[in-house]
Formats: structure tokens, C-alpha cells, sequence
């Protein structure tokens, strides 16, 4: 799947490139690539190590894994699964999810960090010599003819080269450089909170609770086996005066909200080791121009409420290789074919989409407003915890999504890969 030697020359061409190696261009990339097109994908860093990346692979995910004939090796990388969905409002326990109800065949979430999901999409792809994956490069722009994107200016170790394509897609997340280079306008949604990560040490005690809301007060803990990924909500644009406060002053609001961080809190040594996650939600209006495909999060930035991100780019991109593969392989795609893809992702990216912001408006901004006393559940939070039924269903708009994606593309055979 890697380049097999360093390139002799500053151009190259192929039938597809895709800018961005994160979990849309991946799959992207794999599935074009068993269909026998020529690809290549690019990936500005080295490796797929980046901390506090979304880790959430839901049920749709290894639906598709399993489609693809890999959910056996896949469910062979360390994981950690998640099945109830639970969240103490004001100290008040409630259950507002059950995977286990979704009649999903793989009936949990699994966390599982991002560069083990990469690095296993990238050792599957070896088998398939027409995928090309160019680590350490970065596409900057678009190359043009006319109104036309025919390919991709890029840049590695060496310097500056072309890269023509008869499709570009741009995987290259919420700062696209592509969509820019496009002229594709952006639709601002917003978000009321940004969050900030941190992992805190973990002892034998555990506790399966997804959520925790006080007046004033949101944090996620995440149970890893051996250390709590957390994420602690603040209000938009509150990071500097949670700093001006003093650390020590936010591992108290942490082991408040959470008492058995008490011990593991030990390991937020400096404020080197919480990192900002600035939230966004926005959509292009039009993901597509002749010769340019805009999916996953440079197409439209998530919230990070259900962890849906990774799953929602993953669905793009079955979607894409769906509609897109055969017709790459035969020849050319038009930009008729390449709005076939919006126009089949637009609905399931905006119900999921209202879905969080209907949260941020309801719980979360609730939820960050200071008070007195404490935070009063919201009625559907206590509806859906009295009706074990409605458990099934909420879960499954998070896990499963809306109109999830089969792989739908053909495979080719090694043989004809190879030719």
C-alpha cells in the first residue's frame, strides 16, 4: 500500500486521489482500490499517531468491516466495548441508551485509538498494489483547467509535485485546504461548548457511567481498561479564563464531577496534558465542483456528541465507492455522478446533525449556565430511562445512524488489481 520507492520524478498520475489519510480517505482508498481503480492517497505526517482522535467505532463501522469479509481480524486489535449508555444528571442516574436493543449484529461501540483503526485499514490494503499511500506528503492545493480540478499540487521531504487525477477527493478534515482552494462556501451551525481531553490514571474501581452533568458542570468519562479518557465541557471560547483559574482549580471541578478520578487526576501534571478541542459544526452547501468530491469532516465538521464523527465519515465513504467505483474504473466520473453522492449523504449528515444540536441547545448550554441546587434532568433523559424500548431507539440513531451504508462497490480480484 506504500510507495515502494522514493518517486524519480515530480509528477505522477492517477485515476483517483484522495488528500487525507483519516477514516474517510482510508476507506475511501480501500474500497476504490478493491475495485480495481488506481488510487492514491495522501497523508501530510509521517504516521497516524495523533492523540485524542475520535475513538469510537459504533456498530455501522464494523457492519462495513464485517461486508468486506475483515470484522474477524479487525475485532483482534485491542478494543474496549461499550453497551449501556448511562448519565448522572445532578447526581441522579439514568440510562439513556442500550446498544444491546439496536438489533445491531454487532451490538456495541468499540473504542479503539484512531492509528490502530488506520494502520489496520493500511496493512489491508497492501494486498491491493493499485493503492498507493503517500505518508509525509501534503496536498496544497488544486491543480485547475478552468472550472475543472484535474489533479493536486503536493509537497513531501523532496519538494513540490503534481499529482493529476480524473477524481480528487478531499478527506482533509474541518481546515480542508482542498474545500478552500475550491471556493466551496461553508455553512456555520455552531456549538455553545469546547472540550478539553485529558486521560487520568485508573485503579481496579470502574464505573460504566458515559456522562456527568451538574449545575455548571459537563464532563464524558470513558473507561479504557487501564486510564480514563475524559472530556471535560467548557463554554465556547472559555479556554484562557479555565487556565487563569489555575490547574489546580480544574482538578477539583474534575474529581467534583467525578470522585473516582480522585487518585488517577494525579497524572494532569501541567496543562500540557489537557488539550483543546475547539468545536465546530458547519456543512458545505455544494460538496462537489467538476473533478473535486468533498467528504467526511471536510464536507461537514461534526460535534463531538455521540462520537459519531469517524462513523458519519466512514458512511461518506462507502457511499462514495457505491456510486463512484465502477464508474472510475470504466473511465471518467461527472459532476452528476459526484452530486449522486451528496444527495445521498445530505439527509443522514443533517438529522445527525440536528440531533446534536438539538442536544447542545437543550442539555449542554443548560448544562454550562451556572445554578443553584441540582441540575434537573431533562424529561426525554428521564422518559427514555423508564422505557427500556426507547433505549434501543436512541441508541440507535447514535450507533447505527440514519440510513446506514452497505458496501455496495464490486471487488475486482488481486489479478485484476494488479493490471
Amino acid at each position: 500500500m506504500d510507495a515502494a520507492s522514493p518517486r524519480q520524478q515530480r509528477s505522477m498520475s492517477t485515476r483517483c486521489c484522495i488528500v487525507g489519510g483519516g477514516p474517510a480517505g482510508m476507506m475511501l482508498g480501500y474500497l476504490l482500490a478493491r475495485a480495481g481503480v488506481d488510487v492514491v492517497v495522501l497523508e501530510k505526517h509521517a504516521d497516524f499517531f495523533r492523540d485524542f482522535r475520535g475513538d469510537t467505532v459504533h456498530p455501522s463501522t464494523m457492519q462495513v468491516m464485517d461486508e468486506l469479509g475483515l470484522i474477524d481480524d479487525f475485532l483482534k486489535v485491542p478494543h474496549d466495548k461499550l453497551q449501556k449508555l448511562d448519565a448522572h444528571f445532578g447526581g441522579r442516574r439514568l440510562r439513556i441508551g442500550d446498544i444491546s436493543r439496536t438489533g445491531a449484529r454487532y451490538p456495541f461501540i468499540a473504542f479503539m485509538p484512531q492509528w490502530d483503526f488506520l494502520n489496520f485499514l493500511r496493512e489491508k490494503g497492501r494486498r491491493y498494489p493499485n493503492l498507493k499511500l503517500m505518508m509525509g506528503t501534503e496536498g496544497k492545493g488544486l491543480v485547475q483547467d478552468g472550472d475543472t480540478v484535474i489533479g493536486v499540487h503536493a509537497e513531501d521531504a523532496d519538494g513540490a509535485f503534481e499529482i493529476m487525477a480524473d477524481l480528487t477527493v478531499a478527506c482533509d478534515g474541518r481546515h480542508s485546504v482542498l474545500r478552500a482552494s475550491a471556493g466551496l462556501e461553508v455553512e456555520e451551525i455552531g456549538a455553545p461548548m469546547d472540550v478539553l481531553w485529558f486521560r487520568a490514571g485508573k485503579s481496579t474501581e470502574t464505573e460504566s457511567i458515559l456522562a456527568r452533568i451538574e449545575a455548571g458542570k459537563m464532563m464524558v468519562t470513558l473507561d479504557r481498561g487501564t486510564y480514563w479518557q475524559c472530556a471535560y465541557v467548557i463554554p465556547k471560547g472559555q479556554h484562557d479564563a479555565v487556565k487563569a483559574r489555575g490547574l489546580e482549580s480544574f482538578r477539583s471541578d474534575v474529581v467534583s464531577l467525578a470522585p473516582i478520578l480522585k487518585s488517577g487526576i494525579a497524572d494532569v501534571k501541567s496543562w500540557d496534558d489537557v488539550k483543546l478541542l475547539t468545536v465546530a459544526v458547519n456543512r458545505l452547501k455544494r460538496w462537489t465542483r467538476p473533478g473535486l468530491l468533498c467528504i467526511g469532516d471536510a464536507a461537514h465538521a461534526m460535534s463531538p456528541i455521540g462520537g459519531v464523527g469517524v462513523n458519519i465519515a466512514i458512511q461518506d465513504a462507502v457511499a462514495a465507492a457505491n456510486h463512484l467505483a465502477g464508474k472510475l474504473k470504466r473511465g471518467g466520473v461527472s459532476e452528476h455522478d459526484l452530486a449522486e453522492v451528496q444527495r445521498r449523504r445530505e439527509f443522514p449528515m443533517r438529522m445527525t446533525q440536528a440531533m446534536q444540536v438539538t442536544v447542545q441547545n437543550n442539555i449542554v448550554s443548560a448544562a454550562l449556565k451556572p445554578g443553584e441546587g441540582p441540575f434537573k434532568p431533562p424529561l426525554f433523559a428521564r422518559v427514555v430511562n423508564a422505557v427500556p424500548f426507547l433505549q434501543g431507539l436512541t441508541a440507535r440513531f447514535i450507533a447505527v445512524g440514519v440510513r446506514p451504508e452497505h458496501v455496495r462497490s464490486e471487488e475486482a480480484g488481486l489479478s485484476e488489481a494488479r493490471s
